[in-house]
């Protein structure tokens, strides 16, 4: 029997990197699976590698009336929500003077204010008890060049980790976050960079990694599954580091 055998989870960003695998291993664990993105190439991709055993969802992150209508959407089929994993992230890096106020908005709108948004629209569907886990980043406690605007979506993103945690448990709904280190993605590919800047970044992040490598998303999935599943129904508020040691050592 799988540790999250019968409970009904929900991934944003979920078909690629972190979220892919994290889909692979719930559904190896027992869990119904929904999944979301807005790429129809990814989504596409994700419906052919998770098959039957998931429903891929095509959905915006960053548009707030989307998270009531995927809420709508989930509650048309579904009886309840066990588990929602909030991956979908805008990774743009970029120096300060190449900052503009529609890519800031843009950014913040899927890594803060969307989240926010869509867990006060699943509040009448998630279970008591259930496990909201929200992906921070190590970004949010070290000073990376270029990361200005994307930590800070991070550091809000963990800090309603904390502040939610309090407010929701009373409901049952236990609230923590997780965060990764540097791991091996497609996101790489996606940071706004020139392919000049992106392998300078590339070579400062393994440099910062004191294990001396990246991390890959199963193992960021494994550290889902925890916090998912009732192995971790004393853990409450936390940022839980999957990172290789970046933002510790």
């Amino acid at each position: 029997m799988g540790r999250l055998t019968g409970k009904y989870t929900l991934i944003t960003g979920g078909t690629s990197g972190i979220g892919l695998a994290t889909a692979q291993e719930f559904i190896a664990e027992g869990a119904h699976v929904a999944v979301t993105g807005r790429n129809p190439e990814t989504l596409a991709e994700a419906q052919r590698v998770l098959g039957d055993n998931a429903w891929v969802i095509a959905a915006d992150a960053g548009d707030i009336s989307a998270q009531q209508q995927l809420a709508d959407i989930l509650a048309s089929r579904w009886p309840r929500l066990d588990v929602v994993f909030i991956n979908a992230g805008d990774v743009t890096h970029g120096l300060i003077e190449e900052w503009r106020e529609e890519a800031w908005d843009r950014l913040m709108g899927i890594n803060l204010k969307g989240p926010f948004f869509l867990v006060q629209a699943l509040l009448p569907l998630l279970n008591n008890p259930s496990s909201v886990i929200l992906c921070g980043s190590v970004s949010a406690r070290i000073g990376l060049p270029t990361s200005s605007v994307y930590a800070a979506s991070k550091a809000g993103l963990l800090s309603l980790a904390r502040t939610l945690s309090a407010e929701l448990l009373p409901r049952g709904i236990r609230v923590n976050g997780l965060s990764p280190g540097p791991v091996e993605t497609p996101a790489l590919n996606k940071l706004g960079l020139s392919a000049e800047a992106q392998k300078a970044l590339q070579g400062d992040i393994a440099s910062l990694v004191p294990l001396g490598r990246m991390g890959t998303p199963t193992e960021l999935a494994k550290a889902a599954i925890y916090l998912a599943s009732d192995e971790s129904s004393y853990t409450v508020g936390i940022d839980l580091l999957v990172d290789g040691g970046t933002g510790s050592l």
